[in-house]
């Protein structure tokens, strides 16, 4: 453990310019799943922390993992599911799903121990990556395919906007901001209450090479998984750029990734779905000294 905790503080590169010591994370490996998934892409967390959920995209299905050591405990949506690439909650605990292959946001009511296909959102997307839930109850979903974001509110379409290549995930900042991984075009953009494009994180410093999904932590930092930098780029509230896990070659091992997408942030846990090595990982994250 001490070799890979070393290994991973070693490629936790911090920037040089304004950041401080104690800007710089530490990353400490904890656990590895089983490479028994197919290219797994993002990952929620239940509401008390116990369970894993993976949209398991090559198995056209959600797996269900342990969430401390990573254990496979059920799937979800098995011949139902194609190619799901997201996955969320909403208030009611019902488990939305990026269904990409069947052009929808499948929806996942819970019935004892299993699920059930309780609904689906399709109208004006096409190939959907992305889905998040909004703290009012808006459905945010991005269409990979029809390069838009599309909001939902009570199951009919509240919103629509365009500019986008290639979307994929959108997530929610600490003041309720969406804010998408516009990974056609190497960039993030934050849209306001209009649905406008309010500020855009793109070139240098970034570097972005396909974005995929990102997270937010309890100090409002971003953590993003830059695909084809197989990196995890750290990001300031106010735009620095701290840090970066990983890259530019793949690997595999502590602080090493090949062309990482998923990534889940609950204190001071996180977890990366490590793509194309076909695992998850979960790290805990330190403050520098």
């Amino acid at each position: 453990m001490a070799a890979r905790r070393l290994l991973a503080t070693m490629l936790a590169t911090a920037l040089t310019g304004a950041t401080g010591a104690a800007d710089v994370l530490h990353f400490e490996l904890l656990a590895a799943s089983e490479t028994v998934y197919a290219e797994p892409h993002d990952i929620v967390l239940s509401g008390d922390g116990r369970r894993l959920y993976v949209a398991d995209n090559g198995n056209d299905r959600v797996a269900v993992l342990d969430a401390r050591s990573l254990t496979l405990l059920g799937t979800i949506g098995e011949r139902e599911l194609n190619a799901p690439h997201d996955v969320v909650f909403d208030a009611a605990g019902r488990l939305l799903v990026a269904d990409t292959g069947n052009h929808r946001i499948a929806i996942y009511k819970p019935e004892g121990s299993s699920w059930r296909l309780d609904g689906q959102l399709r109208e004006r997307l096409r190939s959907p990556e992305g889905v998040a839930v909004h703290a009012d109850g808006r459905v945010f979903a991005t269409g990979a395919g029809s390069n838009n974001l599309v909001v939902f509110r009570d199951a009919r379409v509240q919103g629509e906007v365009g500019g986008f290549s290639s979307p994929h995930d959108v997530e929610f900042d600490a003041a309720g901001a969406a804010w998408v991984a516009d990974a056609g075009n190497d960039r993030l953009v934050q849209l306001d209450e209009e649905l406008r494009f309010a500020r855009v994180l793109s070139g240098a410093p970034y570097g972005f090479n396909g974005p995929r999904y990102l997270d937010f932590d309890q100090a409002g930092r971003m953590l993003v998984a830059d695909k084809y930098a197989n990196s995890i780029k750290i990001i300031a509230p106010d735009g620095q750029l701290l840090q970066v896990l990983g890259g530019p070659r793949s690997g595999l091992g502590a602080g090493v990734f090949d062309r990482p997408e998923g990534v889940e942030v609950r204190g001071a846990d996180v977890w990366f779905a490590d793509t194309y090595n076909d695992r998850i990982v979960r790290y805990r994250m330190r403050p520098g000294s």
